[in-house]
């Protein structure tokens, strides 16, 4: 509920959930220092917090899975970003609340970049930075929850459904990742953070089928075993028992 000051609805409280409104200040703050630090201060910090196979895995800074997702390349892709996470983020967290949207958001983003070690490992370790892993899991949740909501194609002037719209990205950044171009954007983190993000919603309703056929097969074993052992006490003649318990 928004909350009220002097008649006036609070913008920044109505707008800016208190999960998605630190995402966005720390995202800008680390930027700012990135930026404005010097070459010294950039080259440490994509030493030690971008995200790279020969720095998580064989030098173990493994605080790189988390760290990546705090730099950006420039201010075009910070700008991106954040607007993208403002823009489809809101919702989700009043929907689902501060800790399960930051427990989700930090899932996607620490997933996806396991998918890119993975990926860095067999192919070339290339330094990766940014937020867009776990805010194309983001996109895909909003796909799932809300299928039917419209959203204007900026700057074109096309409403489009959700479900359509994170469809058609998810097959640019599955062409994108195969083409492998030299556009220095990591497809394949995209990719991998819808994916991610869709397995985890999807988890639920999967296990819950799970636990169903479980429950039906016990149930269908139970019901021979019991007709067995009604037929074998209907086949055997009763005996007369040797004692009565009282």
């Amino acid at each position: 509920m928004p909350q009220y000051r002097f008649g006036r609805p609070s913008f920044i409280r109505s707008n800016f959930p208190p999960g998605l409104k630190w995402l966005l200040i720390t995202n800008v703050v680390v930027f700012l220092i990135d930026f404005l630090g010097g070459e010294w201060v950039h080259s440490t910090m994509m030493t030690l917090f971008s995200l790279t196979f020969e720095g998580a895995v064989r030098t173990l800074f493994v605080w790189q899975i988390v760290t990546y997702m705090f730099l950006h390349g420039g201010v075009l892709h910070l700008l991106f970003n954040m607007l993208t996470l403002w823009f489809f983020g809101t919702t989700l967290e009043r929907d689902w609340g501060t800790r399960r949207f930051l427990k989700y958001y930090f899932y996607c983003g620490i997933a996806a970049g396991v998918c890119v070690l993975v990926a860095n490992w067999l192919t070339r370790d290339y330094p990766t930075i940014g937020a867009s892993g776990a805010i194309f899991g983001i996109l895909i949740a909003n796909a799932i929850l809300f299928p039917d909501r419209q959203i204007w194609l900026f700057p074109l002037p096309i409403m489009i459904p959700m479900r359509p719209f994170v469809l058609v990205m998810g097959a640019i950044e599955f062409f994108s990742t195969i083409r492998s171009g030299g556009d220095n954007v990591s497809h394949f983190c995209h990719l991998a953070g819808m994916l991610v993000g869709w397995l985890y919603l999807r988890r639920g309703s999967f296990l819950f089928r799970v636990r169903n056929e479980m429950a039906d097969w016990r149930y269908q074993r139970n019901r021979k075993k019991f007709e067995v052992f009604m037929k074998k006490q209907k086949d055997e003649p009763p005996s007369r028992p040797d004692h009565w318990v009282n």
